[in-house]
């Protein structure tokens, strides 16, 4: 049975049964706790300026939050609200949706998870799947028509001992993406693979993880278009 087609309620309580919804840990997740820091920052710049409601909020890792300096500018004229915080998970987002997501009534997200999933945790791609799970059913009781896009796990020359694990989860997230009309797989990792079938090293800061302004450049090219066929009419 396609849990998807459950309703948002009846799976997100199914789900935090199972320990990956809310606060509880799935797998060899990390207390979301270690980011009060970072979401309380947020919390402070939106007393400040609240952020404009209908908008797009961009959330995910490390690579989102490098985007974060000319992210708005780079999918200009939409309106998007960065939230990046390094080193996240899909369960860190999960945790901290309902103060950094769900406040702003978001008509979309753009999600990048999946790589310190794997990677830097361990995490088996089935807990990680449903996890992804959960935040979409945590948002979507609260916001039944918020649209997400899914950027899957890029491939990169410091994690490519991972890359096939990686490779089953984006394929994982891909379908689901194809199951509900609210989830599109916007895929900005294959781009990054050279003709050998490797990462393209050039598109990467020193530390061959993160990407530097040409990578940005990419992504720039491949979410800007679906963001707009899509998006600006809500503007």
């Amino acid at each position: 049975m396609n849990m998807m087609k459950k309703s948002p309620f009846f799976l997100y309580v199914f789900l935090v049964a199972l320990g990956v919804g809310g606060s509880a840990a799935a797998g060899e997740y990390p207390d979301p706790a270690r980011y009060e820091q970072a979401i309380q920052h947020f919390e402070a710049a939106d007393e400040r300026e609240a952020p404009p409601k209908g908008a797009i909020v961009c959330i995910g890792s490390s690579t989102m939050r490098g985007w974060g300096h000319r992210i708005q500018e780079d999918l200009a004229p939409l309106t998007v609200i960065p939230r990046g915080f390094g080193g996240s998970n899909m369960n860190d987002v999960l945790h901290f949706a309902d103060r950094v997501v769900i406040p702003y009534e978001p008509r979309a997200i753009v999600l990048y998870e999946g790589d310190n999933d794997i990677a830097s945790n361990r995490v088996p791609v089935k807990d990680v799947l449903r996890t992804f799970d959960a935040f979409f059913e945590k948002v979507h009781a609260a916001l039944p028509e918020c649209r997400i896009y899914v950027l899957p796990s890029k491939p990169s020359p410091s994690r490519w001992e991972h890359w096939e694990k990686m490779s089953a989860l984006n394929a994982a997230l891909k379908t689901r993406c194809e199951e509900n009309e609210l989830l599109t797989y916007i895929d900005v990792a294959t781009p990054m693979l050279g003709e050998d079938g490797t990462p393209k090293r050039e598109i990467f800061s020193s530390d061959m993880l993160h990407m530097n302004d040409k990578g940005y450049d990419l992504w720039t090219s491949v979410v800007r278009p679906v963001l707009m066929a899509r998006e600006a009419k809500a503007e």
